[in-house]
């Protein structure tokens, strides 16, 4: 272990040094979730800073559209995509719509492994406020969305800053999938969170990603057994770089903290399964 540790240090030297900048998020959406975060926003700053970038109303109303949000009405503007679907949901959407984006490289290896991160990250996410909607917690079912769509973006930044390393040839050792799945379990928690905290996203967000794989963890916050369950069954799908088909879903902490039987843990696994086969 001792040339993947070597890594680990090279990559935190690289960090620590402030040489490496690699976009993980869309500013627009970043500022829409700060807007957000104020309890007196108004629907008119929400559709000014999407208006204001042509590509993501094309993006959020091609979402908005999609089969994800099935038996909606079309909607063609921006203006009546706020008032139909609500501030939050659009602001979501347009996380979504961006985020997608993100995952993606022109290498052929690391591409690879963004489009397995992007589909855990969706099937989280859509798992996530589908137990909030189902628990009860009707409130937090957006801030569920998200948190299950950030909560593993710490992977999305150590990729792009090894494939950005990589390509000045500093890698010591090579890139190879040992060493990058090293990499990724070694660090993506402590950098997602610092990730978020510098953008100045909310705390409920952060501690998601703080808690997301801790052991133990906070069982009194809701939001984070919600990502933690959703996260746990993805796993056990096989949805994302990790697979274990043994998960007991119904005897973990996370599904007695919200109160769930087996049916409708069941009921979750064909819902992710469906947004397996209907992604963005």
């Amino acid at each position: 272990m001792a040339e993947e540790r070597s890594i680990v240090d090279h990559i935190k030297g690289q960090l620590a040094g402030g040489t490496t900048s690699v976009p993980v998020f869309h500013a627009v959406a970043l500022k829409l979730q700060q807007v957000l975060s104020r309890p007196d926003f108004r629907l008119e700053e929400v559709n000014r800073l999407i208006s204001a970038d042509p590509g993501l109303v094309s993006q959020v109303l091609r979402v908005a559209n999609s089969s994800y949000y099935a038996g909606l009405s079309k909607v063609g503007t921006m203006h009546e995509a706020i008032v139909r679907l609500g501030s939050r949901e659009v602001a979501s959407i347009a996380m979504l719509a961006t985020q997608q984006d993100q995952y993606r490289s022109e290498d052929p290896r690391f591409n690879a492994m963004m489009q397995v991160l992007w589909k855990h990250a969706f099937c989280c996410a859509v798992g996530s406020k589908w137990l909030a909607q189902r628990t009860g917690y009707d409130m937090m079912v957006q801030e569920a969305f998200l948190a299950g769509l950030l909560h593993d973006i710490g992977n999305l930044f150590l990729l792009k800053v090894m494939e950005q390393i990589g390509k000045a040839q500093k890698l010591p050792g090579g890139q190879n999938q040992a060493i990058i799945s090293e990499v990724l379990a070694s660090m993506h928690v402590e950098q997602g969170y610092q990730l978020l905290q510098a953008w100045h996203l909310p705390e409920a967000y952060c501690a998601v990603v703080a808690g997301h794989e801790a052991e133990p963890w906070d069982q009194g916050n809701p939001l984070l057994a919600l990502v933690r369950l959703a996260d746990q069954s993805c796993k056990k799908l096989g949805i994302g770089m990790h697979k274990d088909p043994s998960l007991h879903l119904f005897g973990s902490a996370e599904a007695q903290a919200l109160g769930l039987k087996e049916i409708a843990l069941a009921e979750l696994e064909i819902v992710l399964e469906d947004a397996l086969k209907n992604p963005m």
